[in-house]
């Protein structure tokens, strides 16, 4: 029953293929369309216009992948985040050889094996508050690897692992409080400061926080007291035997109590370099401050790198860096030899690059778009649809329009700079201010990324966790049509209310 049930699903490739095929196709039959673009790249509302149409054919969709992955003219390439998820796998793996993570991960089993409820809460809560304030997705992949042996030691199963992580994140980008890579473009966009609607933002994120992790504990919990109640309870039993740790009976030495300080402390620096201090107030430009001393220093500075960016202004290529050097440095400490060390991280790479390359498949998607100039078009109708509704449709139609357009457009930070200029406008006309605008846009897309097929995230993390699609759809369907509601409803309120 369970290899009819394997052959009938699709393989995550198959998938993002059929849907690049797809959207090829809406090329030969939607519109070309533009639209005016300011010098610093944004769109101009009202200034739409068709263009001669540009289908996108074979070639282009079987070039998709390779051109997703290094780039166009209409699109950034997702070459830095594969690269990342490459780096992460050596990274992960260096620090797996040492036996530190086998070992302290049964730490955590006896410490809360009574209590795993709490601890699904407290890493939930962990994980909302990374993608809440700078957009924790990308940097979750290696995380899956590391709580997929704990959920499955304690009898629960790898969904409930990629749950806990892609829920958890997912529900903090929803809310996106102050996370500068989305909220803080969409509000640039739309005219007003970062912390415009942060209330109800943070709303948001204490609300869908609860449901969520109330919704995965639970099906946790169901799961523990039996396996039946797994919705991938066909391959719990190959899952226990894949995963499986090597070091269940061992007590974590000084030598891996250090690797694991050098692992959190990877992460924690990590975090400090990702978020924007300095954009928050003016007096938390310590950072900053610190950085220019340190690069002015005679002989250091030029040691250093002049190039050197503070902490707070990191992006994909600083973080990979980050994962690279503290390879070596771990290897290093535990004494591994240089060959051991590269040798482990070529394997940790190995393990993940199906990952690596689904993200640029993923990214394929919105290519064929962009090269077709349909995304305009798309854009337009929105434009053309929401004029002149009152508050309260406006705001639901909005939060209608930006789910399929999440779906054509999975980053937020893209889909923000390509709406934002358009959408804030047709609020002003509607009598609904920018920053509902703005939350709505997040609420919406933060919901179909915890499920979007186009997201390199979501296929990147059930790859990691050997799940299927239709797996992940039969254990998240009813906390995506909880969160649809409880979002529409607190944001027509908030409309009808301002």
């Amino acid at each position: 029953m369970s290899e009819e049930k394997k052959k009938k699903s699709l393989n995550t490739f198959t998938l993002l293929f059929i849907i690049i095929a797809i959207v090829a196709a809406m090329t030969w039959i939607v519109p070309a369309g533009q639209y005016e673009l300011t010098e610093a790249g944004e769109i101009i509302p009202g200034t739409y216009h068709t263009v001669e149409q540009n289908p996108q054919g074979l070639w282009q969709i079987l070039t998709a992948p390779i051109r997703g992955m290094v780039g166009t003219d209409n699109t950034d390439g997702a070459i830095g985040v594969s690269l990342f998820i490459l780096v992460i796998g050596g990274f992960l793996n260096v620090v797996t050889k040492t036996g530190a993570i086998d070992t302290g991960i049964n730490s955590i089993i006896k410490n809360n094996e009574g209590n795993m409820t709490k601890l699904i809460w407290i890493l939930m809560a962990i994980f909302a508050l990374g993608g809440s304030t700078y957009g924790m997705s990308e940097e979750t992949i290696p995380f899956y690897a590391l709580l997929i042996p704990l959920m499955l030691k304690v009898g629960m199963d790898t969904v409930t692992a990629v749950a806990i992580v892609l829920v958890g994140s997912g529900l903090g980008v929803l809310s996106s409080t102050v996370n500068p890579f989305a909220t803080g473009i969409a509000a640039d966009m739309a005219g007003i400061g970062l912390g415009e609607g942060f209330v109800l933002r943070l709303i948001f994120l204490v609300v869908t926080y609860i449901i969520g992790a109330t919704y995965v504990s639970r099906y946790a919990k169901r799961v523990q007291e039996d396996d039946r109640n797994s919705v991938m309870y066909d391959q719990l039993e190959e899952h226990r035997n894949h995963f499986k740790s090597d070091n269940e009976d061992s007590e974590l030495t000084k030598k891996q109590k250090g690797v694991l300080i050098l692992f959190i402390a990877s992460f924690v620096i990590m975090i400090l370099g990702l978020i924007p201090w300095d954009e928050f107030s003016e007096s938390m430009d310590f950072f900053v401050r610190f950085n220019d001393w340190l690069v002015g220093v005679p002989f250091l500075g030029n040691f250093i790198g002049s190039a050197a960016l503070p902490l707070g202004h990191w992006y994909l290529e600083e973080i990979t860096m980050l994962f690279l050097v503290m390879s070596v440095v771990v290897g290093v400490y535990y004494n591994f030899s240089q060959d051991e060390i590269v040798d482990y991280f070529i394997d940790g790479t190995a393990d993940l690059m199906s990952v690596a390359l689904i993200v640029a498949v993923a990214r394929g998607i919105q290519v064929v778009m962009n090269d077709g100039q349909i995304t305009a078009t798309i854009l337009h109708m929105g434009e053309v649809g929401l004029s002149g509704l009152s508050e309260g449709i406006f705001i639901t139609l909005v939060y209608l329009f930006f789910l399929p357009m999440t779906f054509l457009i999975a980053s937020t930070s893209g889909l923000a700079a390509a709406t934002m200029g358009i959408m804030g406008p047709l609020g002003d006309i509607a009598g609904v201010s920018p920053s509902l605008i703005v939350t709505t846009f997040q609420a919406s897309s933060g919901l179909l990324n915890l499920v979007n097929p186009t997201f390199g995230v979501v296929m990147g993390a059930l790859a990691v966790g050997k799940l299927g699609f239709g797996t992940w759809v039969k254990f998240i369907w009813k906390l995506i049509l909880i969160i649809f509601v409880v979002s529409l409803a607190l944001l027509v309120g908030a409309a009808i209310l301002t």
